[in-house]
Formats: structure tokens, sequence, C-alpha cells
């Protein structure tokens, strides 16, 4: 595997372990050149639903914008990287298990939020309020009240 640091072609496995779920394989990886060490994951290889956006365009779901827009709203925030590893693999599992070859933008969001509710109260409230797009400051308001209960 190619070195993401200095594209070296020659890595070294220091350590692989399993998932919790048993879905994946984490690998500890170190380049022969640099000695960088970074994280790659195994997964099967399987094909997710399209996601329709609100304005009726269909796109092919990306785990990369799942997890870097998860990641946006959790920067800063007291969660670990398998924390937000593990959330991203339940919405996966939840998006295969509906069996559906479509599903609709939102219905991802509200997933999305439902796990980073579990994660981090603060993370939650900055994800809604982008993805929500409040109208005025009332409805933000009543989130965050939500959240406070």
């Amino acid at each position: 595997m190619k070195c993401p640091f200095c594209g070296h072609l020659e890595t070294q496995v220091v350590e692989t372990r399993m998932s919790e779920d048993g879905d994946s394989i984490r690998r500890r990886r170190q380049c022969g050149a640099c000695e960088k060490r970074y994280t790659t994951y195994e997964r099967p290889d399987v094909s997710y639903p399209n996601v329709v956006k609100k304005d009726g365009r269909r796109t092919e779901f990306q785990h990369s914008k799942l997890v870097s827009s998860m990641a946006l709203a959790l920067r800063k925030r007291p969660v670990s990287t398998e924390q937000l590893d593990n959330a991203v693999e339940r919405i996966e599992e939840k998006l295969m298990s509906l069996g559906a070859r479509e599903v609709p933008s939102t219905r991802l969001g509200e997933l999305v939020m439902r796990e980073l509710k579990k994660l981090d109260k603060v993370a939650y409230i900055r994800f809604a309020s982008v993805y929500r797009s409040f109208e005025d400051i009332d409805e933000f308001k009543s989130l965050v009240d939500e959240v406070s209960k």
C-alpha cells in the first residue's frame, strides 16, 4: 500500500484488529521510508442506496462525505475517532438494512442527527443548525431547549 505521506510503495502492517462488531478490520501501518504510521480499514465492498437530494438529483452515497460532515460537527469536541467510526458504521448498517435502492437525503440527515445526539449534544446542535437551516432564532432556541431536557 502506498504511503499517504511520502508515496513510498512499501509499508508494513504493525497491528491488526477486528472492529467490535466484526464488520471491518483496522490495520496500523508504518512506511518503510519515512517511518510514519497511519490507519487503514478493510470493509466489504457493498453498494449503498443512492441519495435523493431535496431538488430531486440523485447521487451515490459517499462514505467520506458522511465522515467529513460528522467530523466537522464534532470538531474540537471530546469524541474519539473510534466513536465517530462506530457511529458511521451504525448509519451505514441502517442504510443497508432499509433494503431500498434510494434514500432521501432528509432520512440520511435524520440518521446522522440521531447518532450525533448520542455522541455529543453540542455537535448535534451544530449539525442541526446547518441541516435544518433555521429561519429564526425561536426555531434554534426550541432545538437547544429540546437537548437541555
